[in-house]
């Protein structure tokens, strides 16, 4: 939860629609008391309360100066999600500031390194934004300002854009494809700790999946949605395929498949172990690793094809799905021909 209960402090109703007009009139002054006053409302607010508050907080984040406490309101719009209000609502205004600063931070990487050849980046704090820097940035003063900002804060936008990522499959088929490419390249400058949202916006939903089983040669149609790792797709291929009767194996334990697709989340670790029936292998015969992401499974022939082996070692995992609000689904769709699945090893280095 992104914020503890207190003592109720005043009527969040009265205090949001101060903000809204301290927003509207531009007022400094106003909005930062007004700013203070609906965080202290906002964590001893009713879940009911929260509902309608959400959407309204996070209309409000492009009228934010974005040198302003963008990511902390976005935060308590985020906060509302969890307590109920609409994610759908919410999400275009938290999404496109999560977007933003994406952007920017890449934007201050490029420009720091352009301005010094061989210096390593700097580290994710606003202590480092000074006159030197922002010479170094180069440009407008505002605009550098922004950047550098960005830089230090974009791991504050990922909390309240998990808050709706996690909640609607059609807020995730909106903006998620937008974001992906920019979280990735800023991940991989190992500066930040962004792998939450990279994992949430690379979840597919809704996606078909040729499964051939090597040791038996059969195939499967598999169409799957709301799989946050490997590991738990691990978990639903087994219990879809060995469970099912398709392929030989110990099916996993009832419990751990409840802990993949349950609505309900675990309350906490639940200490569930499950176990693995398989070797994840793409078609050229490399492995595809159980903590990396269905999306990591190559497109073949405009499916995603994955191949099964036999276990190359005994191996287990906590059966806790990586995103506790997110149920995953799986299902098999069909079984193919025996003509089908020479077609479809045919794309594999098992041609035979």
């Amino acid at each position: 939860m992104i914020f503890k209960r207190k003592q109720k402090a005043a009527d969040l109703a009265t205090v949001m629609s101060e903000l809204e007009q301290a927003v509207a009139a531009r007022d400094g002054g106003r909005t930062e008391r007004a700013f203070k006053a609906a965080m202290s409302g906002l964590q001893s607010a009713t879940g009911t309360e929260c509902v309608p508050v959400g959407p309204r907080l996070a209309a409000l984040l492009p009228a934010f100066p974005p040198a302003g406490p963008r990511p902390m309101l976005a935060t308590m719009a985020g906060f509302c999600v969890e307590r109920g209000a609409d994610p759908v609502a919410c999400a275009e205004p938290i999404l496109d500031g999560t977007h933003r600063d994406l952007l920017d931070a890449l934007e201050f990487a490029r420009r720091w390194s352009a301005a010094g050849a061989g210096d390593e980046l700097p580290k994710v704090d606003e202590e480092i934004i000074d006159d030197a820097l922002m010479a170094r940035l180069g440009g407008e003063a505002h605009e550098a300002l922004r950047l550098a900002l960005a830089w230090s804060s974009v791991e504050q936008w990922q909390s309240p854009a998990l808050a709706v990522l996690c909640r609607s499959t059609e807020v995730r088929r909106r903006h998620a494809s937008a974001l992906l490419p920019a979280c990735r390249d800023l991940t991989a400058m190992e500066r930040h700790d962004l792998k939450c949202l990279a994992y949430a916006l690379a979840i597919l939903d809704d996606e078909p999946l040729v499964v051939l089983h090597r040791p038996t040669r059969t195939g499967f149609e598999v169409r799957i949605g709301g799989i946050g790792d490997n590991f738990q797709l691990h978990t639903l291929l087994a219990h879809v395929l060995v469970g099912g009767g398709h392929v030989p194996g110990t099916p996993p334990s009832a419990e751990s498949v409840r802990l993949a697709m349950d609505p309900e989340p675990a309350q906490g670790h639940t200490g569930t172990v499950a176990t693995g029936a398989f070797e994840l292998l793409a078609p050229d015969g490399e492995r595809i690793w159980d903590k990396g992401l269905p999306d990591d499974i190559p497109v073949v022939e405009g499916h995603r094809l994955l191949v099964l082996d036999e276990p190359m070692y005994p191996r287990s995992w906590n059966a806790d799905r990586f995103f506790p609000m997110l149920p995953a689904t799986a299902e098999l769709t069909r079984v193919m021909s025996a003509d089908e699945v020479q077609t479809w090893f045919a794309y594999t280095c098992w041609t035979s």
